[in-house]
């Protein structure tokens, strides 16, 4: 057997192992099985993993920026002129840091405790202003606060406290540094009540006591059981459920804090998280397909019917406190959780809220790009790679008109160092996952070879044969044709074989004869 022939063969044993055994591996699925079950396994918050030290410590920076709507109409909008007018101002930026303490890990590793305090660095270079410097004309809470808890009270004792407010020039609107306003200050009126009252602070701000200090103490599942519930608050403050809402459902802690999710995440699924700060959870939807950094992510958002009225999602009437009294779309009371405050959360600019929320102010504008809440997050790992969380903080002013106060955009983008880690650990995971179809292609590859060498290989027997034909015939026409001469007799002439067989002449006798019968 010749080399090639040995070539051919070794191809073409070769091309049908890789074939059968890239087919066999693709119908088995057995290496996206095995690595998806390594993931599961290693992306769980399990004692001195990188995965816990990330979580205890995130690296990407988180920045919150803060608008704020100054009342430019104040006294014509009291004296019932006019519809109240807003400017936005700001942003007043700050990174916050929030790295989580007093980790513990409960019940054999499946759980762990954990507090995360937050606190706040002013950045000036990102800022449109000084805080301590730019006012701002907005609506007196405390104000308010005391109104709306007068409104059991007669009619005659309400006015007899507006008037003894009014006498110490406390007003329904307030004039007021961003920073005290952000952060806290004594207020007058709160300063009475605390004199007659001592459990009533006298300080105000609706971020007040909230730089160092964290939204309570949150049970997780460490996703050591099942990696579905990988980051689920077990627990928070000690329960698991609330009982602020009307009903068990509303009531209900799901999800996670927004800070990880399980892994494989599918487009058609819910994501839940529990906020703190809007007393209650909220799920997100899929949205569509995006690219941060080079990684792939499924962009999250809330839907519509997350503050829809009962009448369009029957779910959130449980958020209607007491029983029955609901907003309409697009805001949430959550005065139940905030001490009696008159705070009314919605999306900046009442954004998917109830356009007679939207036309009673001069100066909102609502919109998709500037004011949705979304979370990209890389399906595979679960790992959010970019945020922008949004809040918008309102009031609801004693003629009933919702005012805004002030809304925050949260963000947060994976750092380049961590983004290149997870680009390579998602190149790693495509590789092996892709496996079985990468042998199958160096299977076809190699089919492609072996037709190609069995190709070339007839086409040189072709050629051998033609070439050994004309070969042949070429001899056999030469053979025919081609004469010699020799010179075939040197004798005397009187030699009797001359003599007998030839007559005789002069000189030597030259003969022409055909070289076949001059070889026999």
């Amino acid at each position: 057997m010749t080399r090639r022939s040995c070539a051919i063969y070794a191809t073409g044993i070769v091309c049908a192992h890789l074939l059968i055994l890239g087919i066999a591996l693709l119908v088995a699925q057995v290496f996206q099985t095995m690595i998806q079950e390594r993931i599961k396994k290693e992306i769980t918050l399990a004692e001195n993993s990188r995965v816990l030290e990330g979580w205890i410590n995130p690296p990407p920076p988180v920045y919150m920026q803060y608008f704020f709507f100054n009342v430019t109409n104040s006294d014509e909008f009291l004296a019932g002129k006019e519809k109240p007018k807003v400017t936005q101002i700001g942003p007043y930026t700050y990174r916050e840091y929030r790295p989580r303490e007093n980790v513990t890990f409960l019940e054999n590793g499946t759980k762990i405790f954990a507090t995360n305090p937050k606190s706040f660095v002013f950045l000036r270079n990102m800022s449109s202003g000084d805080p301590a410097v730019d006012r701002v004309i907005t609506v007196n809470i405390p104000f308010i606060a005391v109104m709306n808890e007068l409104n059991s009270y007669s009619f005659f004792l309400r006015s007899a406290v507006s008037m003894w407010m009014g006498s110490m020039g406390i007003e329904v609107f307030m004039n007021r540094t961003v920073h005290e306003v952000l952060w806290g200050f004594k207020d007058p009126l709160l300063s009475k009540l605390h004199a007659m009252r001592p459990e009533v602070d006298e300080h105000f701000g609706l971020m007040y006591n909230k730089n160092g200090t964290h939204e309570g103490e949150f049970v997780f599942h460490t996703g050591e059981k099942n990696y579905m519930d990988y980051g689920k608050i077990d627990t928070w403050n000690g329960i698991s459920q609330m009982n602020w809402w009307s009903s068990n459902q509303s009531n209900m802690i799901n999800g996670t804090d927004g800070s990880v999710f399980h892994t494989f995440l599918s487009r058609k699924e819910l994501l839940y998280i529990f906020a703190a700060d809007l007393c209650r959870s909220i799920h997100l939807a899929y949205v569509a397909d995006k690219e941060v950094k080079g990684i792939p992510a499924f962009r999250f958002a809330p839907p519509s019917d997350v503050l829809a009225p009962p009448d369009e999602n029957p779910s959130n009437a449980g958020f209607c406190v007491p029983a029955g009294d609901c907003l309409g779309k697009g805001v949430l009371k959550v005065s139940v959780c905030r001490q009696g405050a008159p705070i009314v959360v919605s999306f900046p600019h009442f954004y998917q809220a109830d356009k007679r929320y939207i036309n009673a102010i001069d100066g909102m504008n609502p919109n998709e790009e500037e004011h949705e809440t979304y979370l990209d997050i890389n399906p595979t790992t679960g790992v959010p790679i970019r945020a922008l969380k949004t809040s918008h903080k309102t009031t609801k002013e004693c003629s009933g008109t919702i005012f805004p106060i002030m809304y925050v955009n949260e963000t947060a983008t994976i750092d380049d160092e961590s983004a290149a880690q997870m680009r390579m650990l998602l190149l790693i995971v495509t590789v092996m996952s892709n496996f079985p179809v990468i042998i199958v292609g160096l299977g076809v590859i190699l089919l492609v070879v072996l037709i190609f060498l069995v190709c070339r290989n007839r086409q040189r027997k072709n050629e051998v044969k033609r070439i050994d034909f004309t070969e042949a015939f070429h001899s056999f026409a030469t053979t025919k044709d081609e004469t010699a001469y020799t010179q075939v007799s040197n004798q005397a002439e009187d030699s009797p074989e001359n003599r007998t067989n030839q007559p005789l002449r002069n000189g030597s006798y030259i003969a022409m004869s055909p070289v076949e019968a001059q070889k026999c």
